[in-house]
């Protein structure tokens, strides 16, 4: 077994081992102490991914397979059915799988500081790793089955974290409510799952394999089969994006979720659709994206719009960030509706500003509500007087997201839009304009939130805070806000390994 290979089964062990030594220590802070270093030495093998990964490309030409992994492990699964345990990591996926491993680690380091009111908190520890398995499954595999299956992995343990932990309180109606909203978030899954495994089911009867390496370019699949299929597998990744019309089980899920929850469910478990959309349903049925690109875009700018507006109406916190990710996936869709290089390096670089940045906003959200024991925007006025440091990261953060030059949120949105018009065409031009019209709407609603929190007098919810931040909560955000300016001063961070699989992949779709 190569170092490589090593590294791809390492990446998914050691969080699957954390969860069950979590589980098997009976003391409560030593278990969610060993699943935060399982956390932490997942996060090491994840960086050591990209050690020698010089020369991958060098060999690349028209006729070499559109996916090449840096490093891959193709191990007999289910020899009766052909079906392989296949594992690669390329540009495409690595950014992602750092970006998992990085929350995670964040999120069991902070529950080592605070758990939140529910179940105990080596059970919490427990889920998110066995989250961050089906995560990181879902962004190695190069198998569809296999690739379906770590998908479904999330759903249990993360209806059990928003049940368990979420909500605000012990009382019937806040139970009732973390409750339904966990139910909606399960159902809508299921429902995406439903459809993603028949679109499975097509491509794999059609092609006589589940390998995504070969069927990346529509190989053996004919024009009917990819529309069909692509229609299945897009509305499946859309649901769990999740992109208007099928999002309205994210601000339920988001405003009942614990702190931790919301995290990786907006920082990386959202990732998991467009992901798939660029590597399932665009690799492996690109005459099927062809077909659809106008309807993607237009549902795009519609999203990126409806979810401003919806912003600019909220009054809570929580739901307001939950409908921003509306628009900001928005902007990752139309990056890949466009199906140029521009354009899916966009939707790339989106998909990790948005998970860093969001990351960070529900982090604070969540020490705000901790605090003041309230999420409305009309209780929480006068933040800057009386905890500055914590009202000045609110700020960098909304920046952030709004995209201001010379911060992660800048690329993506800027470069879906600069994709669009690079498409050209009356159609394309004026989504282009909606788009950009959108980021505006979208500097305006947070702008909003600013002056709503930050600003005036200081309301009784807010008048008796400690200026001061804990140390396990600087720990947790500081490597957020260095990564936010990381990836705005430097975007090769994200688009230099990106470049060869994406022009790859843009070579089959032509």
């Amino acid at each position: 077994m190569s170092f490589g290979e090593f590294l791809l089964v390492v990446v998914l062990a050691l969080p699957a081992l954390g969860a069950l030594a979590v589980a098997a220590i009976p003391r409560d802070l030593p278990a969610r102490v060993a699943g935060t270093v399982a956390a932490a030495l997942t996060l090491v093998a994840a960086l050591a991914l990209a050690v020698d990964r010089a020369g991958s490309w060098t060999a690349y030409a028209a006729t070499t397979p559109a996916v090449r992994p840096w490093h891959a492990l193709d191990l007999p699964w289910v020899p009766g059915l052909d079906l392989r345990f296949h594992l690669g990591v390329d540009g495409i996926s690595w950014p992602l799988v750092v970006l998992t491993a990085l929350l995670t680690l964040l999120c069991c380091g902070y529950t080592c500081w605070r758990v939140p009111a529910g179940g105990s908190g080596r059970a919490l520890v427990a889920l998110l790793l066995v989250v961050e398995v089906g995560i990181l499954g879902t962004f190695l595999a190069l198998d569809l089955v296999l690739f379906f299956l770590f998908f479904e992995i999330v759903l249990l343990p993360m209806y059990a974290i928003i049940v368990g932990w979420g909500g605000d309180g012990t009382d019937p109606a806040a139970v009732a409510a973390r409750r339904r909203a966990a139910r909606k978030f399960a159902l809508y899954t299921l429902f995406g799952s439903v459809l993603l495994l028949v679109g499975v089911y097509v491509v794999v009867a059609a092609a006589g394999t589940a390998d995504i390496v070969a069927l990346t370019g529509g190989t053996g699949l004919s024009r009917g089969t990819q529309l069909a299929a692509f229609t299945l597998l897009a509305v499946a990744f859309a649901v769990k994006s999740p992109l208007w019309p099928l999002h309205s089980w994210l601000p339920d899920a988001h405003t009942q979720a614990p702190t931790v929850g919301s995290v990786l469910l907006a920082g990386v478990l959202l990732k998991m659709g467009t992901y798939g959309l660029i590597r399932v349903a665009v690799g492996v049925a690109p005459e099927g994206a062809r077909w659809a690109a106008p309807v993607l875009g237009v549902l795009a700018v519609a999203a990126i719009l409806i979810g401003s507006l919806v912003c600019l109406a909220q009054t809570e916190l929580k739901r307001l960030i939950a409908y921003s990710s509306v628009g900001h996936m928005g902007f990752v869709l139309l990056g890949i509706a466009t199906l140029t290089a521009t354009g899916i390096q966009a939707a790339l670089i989106g998909n990790v500003a948005h998970g860093i940045i969001t990351g960070l906003l529900f982090f604070l959200a969540g020490a705000i509500k901790d605090r003041t024991h309230t999420g409305s925007l009309r209780e929480l006025s006068g933040l800057r007087e009386t905890a500055p440091r914590l009202s000045g990261l609110l700020a960098f953060a909304a920046v952030a997201s709004l995209g201001l030059p010379g911060l992660a949120g800048f690329w993506g949105e800027a470069f879906a839009v600069v994709a669009a018009v690079e498409v050209g065409g009356a159609l394309w031009i004026t989504l282009a304009v909606l788009a950009a019209f959108g980021g505006a709407l979208t500097a305006a609603y947070l702008l909003r939130l600013l002056r709503q929190v930050t600003h005036g007098p200081a309301t009784p919810a807010v008048a008796g805070l400690k200026p001061g931040l804990a140390g396990a909560e600087v720990a947790a955000w500081a490597p957020l806000v260095l990564l936010a300016l990381a990836v705005g001063l430097a975007p090769t961070l994200v688009l230099g390994v990106a470049e060869a699989p994406v022009t790859a992949l843009v070579e089959v779709l032509r």
